[in-house]
C-alpha cells in the first residue's frame, strides 16, 4: 500500500474593501483576505498538502502570483486543477484535516457548508474532510484580526489499477 501524507500551510493579510472566501464559501464580513486570487487561505493550504504529499512543491510554482491569468481566480478552481494533478499521478484522497486560524467572524455554523464544498470539488464524501476553526486569543498579527491562516494535512493513496 502506498500513502503519502502532505501539508500545508497558508497566511493572508486582512484588510478592508476586500471578500472573504474560506474553503470556496464567501463568507459575511466587513474585510476580507488580500492576495493575487480570491486569497482562500484554506484552498490554499488544502493544495499545498495535496501538492506536498507527492513532492510537487507548492501552489505558487503551479499557479504563480506574477501570471496575470490567476488574477482574482476561484481558488475553487485551483484545488480542482490541483486534484487533477494527483489523480493524474494515479492517487487518490483518503482524508484531508484542516484548521483555519480567525478571530472574527466565527465559523462554526459555517463549516459543514466549508466541508460540503471542499469535498464537492474534490468528489470525494464530507466525511473525509475536517475542518475546524480556532482563534490566536488576540495575541500577534492573527489575534488581533489583521491576518488569517489556514494549515491542512491529507492523506493519499496510490489507486490500484
Amino acid at each position: 500500500m502506498d500513502l503519502r501524507i502532505g501539508y500545508g500551510i497558508d497566511v493572508h493579510q486582512l484588510a478592508d474593501g476586500h471578500s472573504l472566501f474560506i474553503g470556496g464559501v464567501k463568507i459575511e464580513s466587513d474585510f476580507g483576505a488580500v492576495g493575487h486570487s480570491d486569497a482562500d487561505v484554506l484552498l490554499h493550504a488544502i493544495c499545498d498538502a495535496l501538492l506536498g504529499a507527492l513532492a510537487l512543491r507548492d501552489i505558487g510554482y503551479h499557479f504563480s502570483d506574477s501570471d496575470p491569468q490567476y488574477k482574482g481566480i476561484d481558488s475553487k478552481i485551483l484545488l480542482e486543477r490541483v486534484h487533477k494533478i494527483i489523480r493524474d499521478k494515479g492517487y487518490e484522497i483518503l482524508n484531508i484535516d484542516s484548521t483555519v486560524v480567525l478571530e472574527k467572524p466565527k465559523l462554526s455554523q459555517l463549516i459543514p457548508e466549508i466541508q460540503r464544498t471542499i469535498a464537492s470539488v474534490l468528489c470525494i464524501s464530507a466525511d473525509k474532510v475536517s475542518v475546524k476553526a480556532t482563534t490566536h486569543e488576540q495575541v500577534d498579527s492573527f489575534g488581533l484580526g489583521k491576518a488569517i491562516k489556514a494549515y491542512a494535512t491529507c492523506l493519499l493513496t496510490k489507486i490500484n489499477v
